[in-house]
């Protein structure tokens, strides 16, 4: 087996890192950056952009930019969390044929899978520029509170992105393993994993490299956006207030307040106070509008009271399944980039009644355990055991709407467990077998994960015949179901996907398609890439025209004036080649005049 990649497939940013010599490796991009935002573009002639450069453009293309994703995958369009977010999205959502929340993209519906395949096949090509070499295994990440639909939804993200995928592991356990790998002491950990838009919270033993997970809880549908909203919110009320303008159905507006919301949130962690100025941010009869107002730590907190509440629930229910009291936790470890905003850190002090592990870097640490992870299955890391658990309990619906649990939750997988059942009415010939999880009592409360029907029951009253119901959950915390007629022999299994995600036919179908365009797609990423390299030459070369326009000989301007027009003009067509070496040219006559520049203007003090 080849190299083995980690990928941590974030809500807002993703990061992939692999095992090389002994150690977890994080890998940047090909801007430099050691995580990459998990934003999706399409341009106005159908380029798909990923990462920091689709991130650049969404003021200017909000309905074409899509973000968040992963609050979309294997989710219900119907589903409360994906109502909620369709009403602050600039981008369409949409529900696809089997109920499933797809996005409007490029002037069609694309599923969620298909959007987070690009992010993933960014990762990929991350690691592979940087080894030289093509990559196909892949270990990703999931929140661990994610159910059956969500992690077959992102294995099929993977698959699409053309990855064998060969474990999925939940995020708090990968940041546990790149925590206490090498680790002989015997400890309890508490896992804190507050990200962009998932809170998951795991208690573990830890002891000679031995990851046990004692229980898991979380909410996926809290994280950063939730943060970054409540200060959206902020801003557009006191701006109506002041100026007496919505700006809620402004898609360019909302789009500028989330980018100042973002960074005002971040410059807050270290900053009691941050101005935040939005010029031309709405226009009347009287002329252009201009948000400016200053946002204080204290504010922010009173913003984020309620979200800042709803973590605790989650984490006292984590200590009660696991057994242990908050007192003998031995450390506290935090992931994702919310843990840095000081109230959040306070929060977690309070719950746990210490201070938290400062010692790992929160938007860095689940790739790095997935890449052990990855090494464990190479072979390259030795005598590592991990064991996880299931999130949620699974179980049918008996009579009368009952939700009757077969395998409980936060038991170790893989696993299976069987129970017994039989029919309600006299002669019934059909078992209808209606697969659930979650932790209501009654199914209508819980989620559905599918039905199936066990046909051919031999007449016989009520009671008699004997339906053995099988539940199988493997290492990546999948579901498989089957039921068994004891008298006659007959069964019947189904992987769940009945009631949501892609088919096998469709996943397959987005697997040829990659395959087959990919070496277009690769074409017009580079020319994408190219223009941006030359917009951002031009941009720089005509500010040093103009700044230094004494000092510029007048054949030297004349000479780079028509390189900027030919490099202009190739970054209008489709021929990557003469735009290269447009830009070739221009960087060269560019070096040269801010050589002589230097020279002139006292730079070079070598004489």
């Amino acid at each position: 087996m080849g190299k083995v990649i980690g990928i941590d497939l974030g809500t807002t940013n993703s990061c992939v890192a692999l095992f090389d010599n002994g150690e977890p490796v994080i890998v940047a991009n090909s801007e430099g950056g050691r995580t990459t935002p998990s934003v999706v573009a399409i341009t106005s002639s159908g380029d798909k952009l990923v990462g920091q450069i689709a991130k650049r453009q969404s003021v200017t293309n909000p309905e074409q930019t899509i973000y968040a994703v992963k609050r979309l995958i294997g989710r219900k369009y119907d589903s409360e969390e994906v109502t909620s977010f369709a009403k602050i999205a600039p981008f369409g959502i949409e529900a696809s044929d089997n109920g499933d929340a797809w996005v409007q993209a490029g002037g069609k519906l694309v599923s969620a899978q298909e959007i987070s395949a690009l992010v993933l096949a960014k990762m990929r090509d991350t690691v592979a520029d940087y080894l030289g070499e093509p990559i196909k295994d892949a270990v990703i990440t999931v929140p661990a509170y994610f159910d059956d639909s969500q992690r077959q939804a992102t294995q099929d993200a993977g698959k699409i992105a053309g990855l064998n995928v060969l474990r999925i592991v939940n995020e708090p356990t990968a940041a546990a393993l790149a925590y206490g790998l090498g680790c002989q002491d015997d400890k309890k950990v508490a896992v804190f994993d507050l990200g962009g838009g998932t809170f998951d919270v795991s208690i573990l033993h830890i002891s000679d490299d031995v990851f046990e997970v004692l229980s898991t809880n979380g909410d996926t549908y809290l994280g950063g956006e939730d943060f970054d909203m409540k200060i959206c919110d902020h801003l557009m009320d006191s701006f109506q207030e002041e100026a007496g303008i919505d700006l809620h159905g402004d898609k360019m507006a909302l789009q500028r307040l989330k980018e100042a919301a973002e960074r005002a949130k971040h410059e807050l962690s270290s900053a009691t106070e941050t101005d935040i100025n939005l010029p031309f941010i709405a226009a009347t009869d009287d002329g252009p509008k201009h948000l400016a107002m200053t946002l204080t730590r204290e504010k922010l907190d009173e913003l984020s009271a309620g979200l800042l509440e709803r973590l605790v629930e989650p984490c006292t229910i984590a200590l009660a399944d696991a057994g242990i009291s908050s007192s003998e936790i031995d450390d506290v470890i935090l992931v994702g980039g919310m843990t840095r905003m000081p109230a959040v850190r306070a929060k977690v002090g309070e719950i746990f009644d210490r201070e938290p592990h400062g010692g790992v870097n929160p938007d860095e640490v689940v790739a790095a355990g997935a890449a052990i992870q990855g090494g464990v299955m190479t072979g390259e890391v030795e005598n590592v055991l991990l064991l996880d658990v299931t999130p949620l309990s699974l179980g049918v619906e008996t009579q009368g709407g009952v939700s009757t649990k077969i395998i409980e939750r936060n038991t170790t997988i893989p696993t299976s467990k069987s129970q017994v059942f039989s029919t309600t009415e006299d002669h019934q010939s059909v078992v209808r077998i209606h697969v659930i999880q979650g932790e209501r009592d009654m199914a209508v409360d819980n989620k559905t994960l599918g039905r199936f029907e066990l046909l051919g029951i031999p007449p016989a009253p009520r009671g008699v015949p004997q339906i053995e119901v099988n539940f199988e959950i493997d290492a990546n915390g999948v579901v498989n179901v089957s039921a068994k007629d004891l008298g006659t022999g007959k069964s019947q299994a189904v992987q769940v996907t009945a009631s949501s995600g892609l088919d096998e036919e469709e996943v397959n179908r987005l697997i040829s398609e990659a395959e087959e365009y990919s070496e277009a797609d690769q074409q017009r990423r580079d020319l994408v890439e190219l223009r941006n390299r030359a917009d951002g030459l031009i941009y720089s070369t005509e500010r040093t025209l103009e700044e230094f326009a004494e000092n510029v000989h007048e054949d030297d301007r004349g000479e780079i004036e028509k390189a900027l027009e030919i490099a202009k003009e190739a970054t209008q067509g489709e021929d990557s080649g003469a735009l290269r070496v447009a830009v070739d040219e221009l960087s060269a006559l560019t070096y040269k005049m801010t050589e002589v520049l230097y020279a002139e203007l006292g730079g070079d003090d070598s004489e």
